[in-house]
């Protein structure tokens, strides 16, 4: 069994100076080494490193593509594939995965860690150790390995900015991969898609400025999928139908999701044509609009693939 190891950057491969913790080289590449030599982690394993390594607050579409193309261009090669990435948009890249990689047979076991394996007391050979294991024994799909958890990768969420255990995943049934005959990598464009929360007191005008501009907009309502009755945000909502631009709304509550038209208050969404999220993360959310925006060329198509679960990430 072999794995192919991806070091993006992250937290886990940092070192202290003097303006922080900056990624270094070497520093994962020889915890693996060493690792294995005390036969600790299982199978055999190459590895490729990002140039230059990436600090996951800079991540981008592009880096996701060159996470993908890697996994491509080497997927009959591996069993398995191990990422190493940042935790601030580890998330977002989860979920981007879990629907780019279409088709996907294999795993792919995302993780990184609060504190760089240079650290006294760090959570980062725990976590790169279990990830090594987890990748030849796991389902095919995207998953992230933290904490001693293996989670769901359209599911999961960064809910603390600390501790250890920072990563939790709504449960689901549904397995983190797209389903496909054969195995084909979606690679992403370049989209404008602001994500805009709804907060008392708001101007409209923000939500107009996005309407008349953006490819998408992902829109955090309050509770199960309410909003300020403020004109211009009725105007964008309007603005963004008549563009035929994807809208998706999702709740700031991290749990439970929205069901639009439940609340008289929220049943303008749903009037406007506004896709209802569910119980979606926002970081799937943001993803499966790039996604769809990538991959179908009209609206409606667009759309169709918007309202539907398409690979664990809403129940």
């Amino acid at each position: 069994m072999k794995t192919l190891v991806i070091h993006t950057g992250g937290t886990i491969g940092m070192v202290q100076t003097q303006m922080g913790y900056a990624p270094e080289l070497g520093i994962v590449e020889d915890c693996l080494n060493e690792l294995h030599s005390q036969g600790r982690i299982e199978g055999q394993y190459d590895l490729v490193v990002s140039d230059p390594l990436i600090d996951s607050a800079n991540a981008s579409p592009k880096d996701w593509n060159w996470i993908t193309s890697q996994i491509e261009k080497n997927y009959d090669n591996y069993n398995a594939f191990m990422i190493t990435h940042g935790t601030d948009t580890l998330s977002f890249t989860t979920s981007a995965l879990s629907f780019a990689l279409e088709g996907l047979g294999k795993p792919v076991v995302v993780t990184g860690s609060m504190l760089p394996l240079t650290v006294q007391h760090n959570d980062g050979l725990g976590n790169l150790t279990d990830a090594m294991n987890a990748a030849l024994r796991a389902e095919a799909g995207v998953w992230v390995q933290f904490a001693g958890q293996l989670l769901h990768g359209t599911r999961v969420r960064k809910s603390h900015s600390t501790a250890f255990d920072a990563f939790h995943a709504s449960p689901t049934n549904l397995p983190p991969k797209r389903d496909g005959d054969s195995f084909r990598v979606q690679q992403f464009g370049e989209y404008d898609i602001p994500v805009l929360a709804v907060a008392p007191g708001m101007s409209g005008s923000v939500a107009e400025y996005c309407a008349a501009r953006a490819n998408g907009i992902v829109l955090r309502c309050y509770g199960s999928g309410t909003l300020p009755e403020i004109p211009g945000l009725y105007t964008a909502l309007e603005l963004a139908a008549k563009r035929e631009i994807p809208v998706v709304a999702v709740s700031q509550c991290s749990e439970g999701g929205i069901s639009l038209g439940t609340y008289a208050a929220g049943a303008i969404l749903k009037d406007a044509g506004v896709i209802d999220g569910r119980d979606a993360t926002v970081e799937a959310s943001y993803a499966k609009l790039m996604y769809a925006l990538s991959k179908f060329s009209t609206p409606k198509a667009q759309f169709e693939f918007l309202e539907r679960s398409a690979c664990g990430e809403f129940s």
